[in-house]
């Protein structure tokens, strides 16, 4: 690969959070905010919510086709988050990042950690709310789960937000403007600092 392609390469973005803690108000922004950020779209198994479409928020899958692709490896990585599947075909991510794109994952901590395993320069970010509290009233706004679905992500929180302190960046969302602000400018430095770290290199 040539010095000049290396240097184009872009960023792979995680942004992870609780359900409620404002990672997809967030990446909305981000998306809209810099054309440079494309978002990685998953697999799922999980039903549509309303307005959302197949092809644009997710694929959603069967259960037997999520299996299949994870046999033959298509995944970047997969999990299993709140009974239902989650997986990133790997093809078209590459095919970004060598483009000079920043590809935005939007997607829990299991996730989050197993791509920082596979890729080393991930950019991990973990947006936490500003208490379990302000969580569970975010929750409960959006009613677009039962009680047991919801006593289940509550459950879960607790172990991702604990998980976050893992990440290389934690944004609190208290307000959202100020929180895509505080993204938008991780985004822009670690630019910066590994352009310049691939520049100092290619003069070696």
């Amino acid at each position: 690969m040539s010095t000049a392609r290396k240097n184009k390469r872009g960023l792979l973005i995680v942004l992870s959070s609780p359900s409620g803690g404002g990672k997809t108000t967030i990446a909305h922004e981000l998306l809209r905010k810099d054309k440079n950020v494309v978002r990685s779209i998953s697999c799922t198994t999980r039903k549509p919510r309303a307005g959302e479409k197949n092809g644009k928020d997710y694929f959603f899958v069967t259960v037997a086709k999520f299996k299949a692709m994870a046999a033959k490896k298509s995944f970047l990585e997969w999990a299993k988050v709140h009974q239902n599947f989650y997986g990133t075909p790997g093809h078209w991510v590459e095919s970004q990042l060598n483009k000079g794109k920043d590809v935005l994952f939007v997607i829990d901590v299991q996730g989050g950690k197993i791509i920082k395993h596979k890729v080393a320069d991930a950019l991990l970010v973990f947006i936490q709310p500003p208490s379990f509290k302000v969580l569970k009233q975010r929750l409960l706004g959006r009613q677009s789960e039962d009680a047991e679905a919801l006593k289940v992500r509550l459950s879960d929180a607790r172990g991702e937000i604990k998980e976050g302190k893992h990440y290389d960046y934690r944004v609190i969302n208290d307000r959202l403007s100020h929180a895509v602000a505080e993204v938008r400018k991780i985004v822009k430095n670690e630019r910066k600092s590994r352009l310049k770290a691939r520049l100092k290199g290619a003069v070696k």
